[in-house]
């Protein structure tokens, strides 16, 4: 596996740990998926996760800021 996909992964990965952490009840009339419970992460873990990934250039110093913001963002 090379650097890039390495990076993807990573950033793969925060995204959704992000998007899993903002999930709450969620159900739709027109979708066969129902998500009932998200996966709840502290603001302190997933910034100590995106530093390390940023540390370990698996994001860069753009998409670093661009996850920071939407962790400090979303509410406790």
């Amino acid at each position: 596996m090379n650097k890039h996909n390495h990076h993807r992964i990573a950033t793969i990965t925060i995204v959704c740990a992000c998007l899993a952490s903002l999930a709450g009840c969620v159900s739709s009339s027109t979708s066969r998926v129902t998500v009932q419970e998200g996966v709840k992460f502290s603001k302190g873990r997933e910034l100590d996760d995106l530093v390390k990934a940023y540390d370990a250039q698996a994001v860069t110093r753009s998409e670093y800021e661009e996850l920071r913001q939407v962790i400090m963002k979303r509410p406790n």
